[in-house]
């Protein structure tokens, strides 16, 4: 295939480049103060997950639902080519509910990506935020038979509000929103059997936090399979008993009012720059 045939395929014109976001002009008082208050908090989602590792280059995505203009819901999305760790507020592209992008921008979407987004924000009045990963560790657990084990307090903190989705390929076709819906219900944690880990929240400090949960899950798990001996699992009780004890309250809580605040001024110290 000619380098002009596989651009197109992505639909970029040939000799397109991706502008440098940090050369962009500011869109605060362009747009509602909440809008650049959402693109301020999800430029600095994209640079943590960055910070963190968590990152797939250009790949994956992290979605926030703006608010309602004119009763058209609309979201807030990475530019396609954009790197995580260099994402800005001004940056981000606001789209429909099918990932097509909504006002003037130099930017595209991969509308495709946004397929698992638009069906978890549209059928989940709670999931404002939605951060999809391709991890190493969160991709290795979701290829295993056993999923999610209950090896640690990080997994016993996820475990039992941890739902799965078959893997059916790219996710390209729209018919795959209403599996993923029904596959997530009312849980706040999903593993995409074969591809990788989601979350929801009310805001981007919750979703945030509890991939951080659920990564560090995935990763305590494959490293404890490192060991010639079988890991210990704690029993099902265990894990009921922990939910019982206020989990997910503690992970929503504590990822807000405490560790989100925390976290901006790490990003500020190591990687400033998102709030442009």
């Amino acid at each position: 295939m000619s380098e002009a045939a596989k651009a197109q395929t992505v639909g970029v014109e040939p000799g397109f480049t991706i502008p440098d976001p940090a050369g962009l002009p500011s869109l605060k008082g362009k747009v509602s103060a909440e809008e650049w208050r959402l693109r301020c908090e999800l430029a600095a989602t994209y640079r943590l997950v960055a910070l963190y590792g968590w990152d797939d280059m250009i790949f994956t995505h992290i979605s926030v639902r703006c608010p309602d203009e004119g009763g058209k819901p609309r979201f807030l999305l990475n530019p396609y080519g954009v790197f995580f760790d260099e994402m800005t507020a001004s940056c981000l592209l606001k789209v429909d509910v099918d990932g097509n992008v909504v006002g003037e921008t130099p930017y595209f979407s991969n509308p495709a990506g946004f397929t698992i987004h638009s069906a978890l924000h549209m059928a989940r009045e709670d999931a404002h935020a939605v951060l999809h990963l391709h991890t190493p560790y969160g991709v290795a657990v979701s290829a295993q038979q056993g999923g999610l084990r209950r090896y640690t307090q990080f997994s016993m903190i996820v475990h039992d509000d941890v739902a799965y989705h078959d893997y059916e390929g790219i996710a390209t076709d729209l018919d795959e929103r209403e599996r993923l819906v029904r596959d997530i219900g009312n849980h706040n944690f999903l593993i995409l059997k074969n591809h990788g880990t989601l979350t929801v929240g009310a805001n981007c400090a919750t979703a945030f936090l509890r991939m951080y949960f659920l990564e560090q899950a995935c990763r305590t798990q494959i490293l404890a399979q490192s060991d010639t001996k079988e890991p210990m699992e704690e029993p099902p009780a265990m894990g009921a008993k922990v939910l019982q004890q206020g989990a997910p309250a503690f992970v929503a809580g504590i990822g807000d009012k405490l560790a989100w605040p925390g976290l901006i001024r790490k990003l500020n110290r190591e990687n400033p720059g998102f709030d442009r």
